[in-house]
């Protein structure tokens, strides 16, 4: 579905991932959010791979990679074993040093593996998301109200699996068309590729545990990095989507600041799926920001 990319499968080690790959130049990872695969990437990884060479992976248990067995710790669906993954992949495909991006989940696989491995991260780009310790510390009742599925997700199996399990193609429609600023921006065909993948036996599961993972052992990574003083040390790039009229989630610079060295923010005219809604000026702000960076693979 996205032109002059193709798809294979990769063995990492711990897990076979599905990965969409295209362009030439320095390698550039994007990473996608829940519920969604690699083709949120789909209008914006053309222009990306006009100069670079664009990995885009379904992360483990999303799309069409494989599904693993979950654990009572959460830990086989945590970001840092997400990263793990990543990290593998580049190697796999001879890259020990990449550029990274990343939407919501895959923002948060991103910046962990950012703080995790930073001798792999030339620079990195999270779209429209703040740390998970700083969103959950952030979390009021209006913040509850409208990212209810965070408390939700993460509630203990298999309360949430039983209830979207009755419909997750519905369910997973629902929450894409509930997060769209412009519900015109995602097309039926990737909508519906969306959706049969999360209703994959075992992916809801997936998802839940994920965001399990975001409530816990994820929790305590952040925590121990912040109280540690440890901050990414790649430049930083932080993408948001301030809405259309302007004035959504202007908390988004400020939250990022305690964790980076390098950081740069903008906030693009969009709802929170920047790459489908506003996908020019997405990518745009991506090869200006790479683009300036590009020179430490030369």
């Amino acid at each position: 579905m996205i032109d002059g990319f193709s798809e294979r499968r990769i063995a990492t080690g711990e897990v076979e991932l599905n990965v969409a790959i295209g362009g030439a130049g320095p390698p550039l990872v994007c990473l996608h959010g829940y519920p969604q695969s690699h083709l949120t990437w789909r209008k914006v990884a053309p222009a990306l791979a006009e100069r670079y060479t664009v990995v885009l992976p379904d992360l483990r248990g999303y799309g069409a990679s494989e599904i693993v067995a979950s654990d009572d710790a959460h830990f086989n669906y945590s970001k840092r074993v997400m990263a793990r993954d990543v990290v593998a992949l580049m190697a796999a495909l001879g890259y020990g040093r990449f550029f990274l991006a990343g939407h919501d989940r895959g923002g948060r696989v991103a910046y962990r593996l950012a703080l995790d491995a930073p001798e792999r991260v030339a620079a990195i780009a999270t779209l429209d998301i703040v740390p998970t310790l700083e969103n959950w510390e952030a979390m009021d009742y209006r913040r509850a109200y409208s990212a209810y599925h965070w408390q939700f997700l993460a509630q203990p199996a298999p309360l949430p699996e039983r209830l979207i399990g009755s419909d997750p193609e519905w369910y997973c429609a629902q929450q894409i068309g509930a997060w769209l600023e412009d519900r015109s921006a995602t097309d039926e065909a990737a909508l519906d590729a969306y959706c049969k993948a999360f209703a994959r036996p075992g992916a809801v599961h997936a998802a839940c545990e994920d965001y399990r993972a975001g409530y816990t052992c994820d929790l305590e990574a952040d925590r121990a990095d912040r109280d540690g003083g440890k901050k990414i040390e790649a430049p930083l790039l932080v993408l948001w989507g301030a809405g259309h009229d302007g004035k959504r989630s202007p908390h988004f610079p400020k939250l990022w600041e305690r964790w980076a060295t390098d950081l740069t923010t903008m906030p693009i005219r969009s709802g929170h799926f920047l790459m489908e809604e506003a996908p020019v000026e997405t990518a745009a702000a991506l090869r200006g920001f790479f683009d300036a960076r590009a020179g430490v693979f030369h």
